[in-house]
């Protein structure tokens, strides 16, 4: 343990190994892959300079990196791969079957900060890690410690199981889980870095994957019982070439759902039907959302109708039934699961963290598949709200599930009713070490023809639209204020077009479908100025487009109107009957005991207002405040920083 505890605190060196790898086969490229026709701007491309998401991203970067590493060294995270390798005897660490992807997932949100944040000893503390994850890969290349370490004895909190072959316990061994993160962990170490330590490690478990499973004799027909390889095989196809993997994921797939193929593992695991027959989301969510983005990216590389008629409804399900306001999604703590249509409850929702990170991976594809606007919906709904309450404001403390409401008692957080510095199941607080450094992928993407701007968020970037390098100076002051700039700089004049996404909260509906409706209209119009000028627009699939030659210095001013307005629920959803939430642009507020007085279930709001907001520099580290009839709310993302307490996102409408 001493040399596990001198290396997190920053010892480079645990083992004076080579670092010399063998690459295993052709890489193509350490560029993302272009299997969409709408593709991302990079993130080393753009510098935040963002008042609101720059300093939570620099406090991933600065200290909740270096916290996860800490406490997976405490609870054995690194020590596992080393009693897999024989360096080190005793039994397995932890509690879970999948404890080795915090170690990936913490690999791959510190390569995503390497990506906007150079940082040498980052990126050497990032190589000894990896040097130990190659301690505990065997010959073949299999990579599962627990297993590898002792089959009979796997983690504490799992069901014991007699000792027996690999892959027997798909169900719930997380043997082809672990691989998937490890896929796409590497791949974005390979692009933030050059190198293929770390790739040639997933290589030599991608290429063991493709030489087991198959229908082919000799092979195991099945398919992983949580889903996340799909998408990691189709990353490794997209840097090496290599069409076995891109075969690989589909078959998984595939097969999915087909009793005659394998022992079904039924609507838990979304291996009930057929993928392509799957109209409703159910669920565990996390698995589904991780399926469905793999389905997409099938869709849009095989340019497959059946899987892209499935996605669409299963979308649509989701977004018109199941999905919260805050953007969360799964309903039930049975199962980490979807409930019915319309099941929503508050008190218990469950709405996971990673859930939410699951479904920005999903609409993040399907935007750069259509180039919908929609999708960037829920992305934006989903950011400020149900994903990043998931860290608390010092970046040390997580929520597992996400409740819209919490009378104070009910353990909801994994056994406590408030935020917990650590989870014996700890794949949120990796999960959001993984996702929030890489936010700026978000903000624009690129087709042949058009730059997209998606979020509005302050940023310097730069792109290239044919042979013309494109520097963006964005200004926003996103989430309080709708008003934002955007200046061009080409190289040289060039023609092409800008598409600026138009929110469907400054349009007077919340998301697509009417499963949330505004009580008031905003009678303004969203503002559009070229240069200090006023000029006429269309929103056509949620964005305005401007064709036009650019010069250096063409300037954007936008602005969207932005009032807090009560939202109701379509009547099916009983939970909130006779209750309304109230939001403002994309942010949703929440009512806490702390600031009101009176009793949170005897609060009544009127549903008209009106409602005031002031930014509060010193409250929650600097929030705009809601007040309405002597009542206080905070944005949901901030809540539960300030002590146990009670609650409510949807308070009683006043008559």
């Amino acid at each position: 343990m001493n040399l596990i505890k001198g290396f997190v605190c920053g010892c480079l060196t645990i083992f004076a190994l080579s670092m010399g790898c063998t690459n295993q086969q052709t890489v193509a490229s350490n560029k993302p892959s272009s299997f969409y026709p709408i593709q991302p701007v990079l993130i080393k491309n753009i510098k935040l300079t963002d008042s609101f998401w720059l300093p939570i991203i620099e406090k991933v970067q600065q200290k909740t990196i270096q916290y996860a590493l800490d406490k997976s060294a405490e609870e054995g995270r690194f020590e596992n791969f080393l009693l897999a390798g024989g360096k080190l005897k005793g039994d397995v660490r932890g509690a879970m079957p999948f404890d080795d992807t915090d170690v990936y997932k913490i690999i791959e949100g510190a390569s995503n900060s390497l990506l906007s944040a150079p940082n040498p000893k980052l990126e050497q503390q990032l190589d000894s890690i990896i040097e130990i994850i190659k301690i505990g890969q065997e010959e073949d290349g299999y990579l599962t410690t627990w297993r590898t370490i002792n089959p009979s004895k796997p983690p504490a909190t799992w069901v014991a199981v007699d000792e027996g072959k690999r892959w027997e316990h798909l169900e719930m061994s997380h043997e082809m889980y672990n691989p998937g993160h490890l896929y796409e962990a590497a791949v974005v170490h390979y692009q933030a870095t050059g190198k293929k330590n770390f790739l040639d490690i997933a290589i030599k478990n991608a290429d063991l994957i493709v030489k087991t499973f198959g229908d082919e004799p000799g092979k195991i027909k099945a398919v992983p019982g949580h889903q996340i390889i799909e998408t990691g095989l189709l990353k490794l196809y997209g840097v090496t070439g290599n069409l076995s993997y891109k075969k690989m994921a589909r078959y998984f797939l595939d097969q999915r759902g087909k009793k005659e193929h394998h022992k079904l593992f039924n609507a838990y695991a979304q291996d009930h039907l057929p993928v392509v027959e799957q109209k409703e989301v159910v669920g565990h969510a996390v698995r589904a959302m991780y399926m469905y983005a793999a389905m997409t990216d099938i869709a849009a590389i095989d340019h497959d109708e059946s899987y892209l008629g499935a996605v669409n409804a299963l979308w649509k399900n989701m977004v018109s039934k199941k999905m919260y306001l805050t953007g969360g999604i799964g309903a039930r703590h049975d199962g980490e699961a979807f409930g019915e249509n319309y099941e929503l409850p508050n008190l218990t929702a469950y709405n996971e963290t990673c859930a939410a990170i699951g479904s920005v991976y999903w609409n993040h594809r399907l935007h750069q598949l259509t180039g919908k606007a929609e999708y960037f919906d829920v992305i934006e709904r989903t950011l400020y709200n149900g994903l990043l309450s998931g860290l608390s404001l010092d970046g040390t403390q997580f929520f597992y599930p996400n409740a819209l409401e919490s009378d104070g008692v009910y353990r909801f957080n994994r056994g406590q009713c408030t935020r917990q510095d650590w989870f014996d199941c700890s794949c949120c607080p990796t999960n959001m070490i993984r996702f929030l450094p890489s936010l700026p992928n978000l903000l624009y993407s690129t087709s042949s023809e058009s730059i997209y701007v998606n979020l509005y968020v302050s940023n310097e970037a730069q792109l290239t639209m044919a042979d013309t390098t494109i520097e963006l100076l964005q200004t926003a002051q996103m989430p309080w204020n709708g008003a934002v700039s955007i200046r061009v700089n080409p190289s040289e004049t060039s023609e092409f077009s800008i598409k600026l996404r138009t929110p469907y909260w400054s349009q007077n509906s919340v998301l697509p479908f009417d499963l949330y409706t505004f009580n008031t209209s905003i009678d303004e119009k969203i503002q559009l100025t070229l240069n200090g000028k006023t000029i006429p627009y269309e929103i056509e699939a949620g964005y305005i487009t401007l064709q036009r030659k650019w010069n250096k210095g063409d300037t954007i001013a936008l602005y969207f109107p932005m009032k807090a307005r009560a939202v109701a629920t379509q009547a099916v959803v009983t939970e909130n009957q006779g209750k309304i939430a109230i939001e403002k642009g994309p942010i949703v507020y929440a009512f806490e005991e702390i600031d009101n007085s009176l009793p949170l279930e005897q609060m009544e709001i009127p549903s008209e207002g009106p409602y005031q907001t002031q930014f509060q520099k010193k409250v929650l580290n600097g929030v705009e405040v809601l007040s309405v009839n002597n009542y206080k709310a905070i944005p949901y993302y901030s809540w539960s920083n300030r002590g146990i307490g009670k609650m409510k996102v949807w308070v009683n409408e006043q008559k």
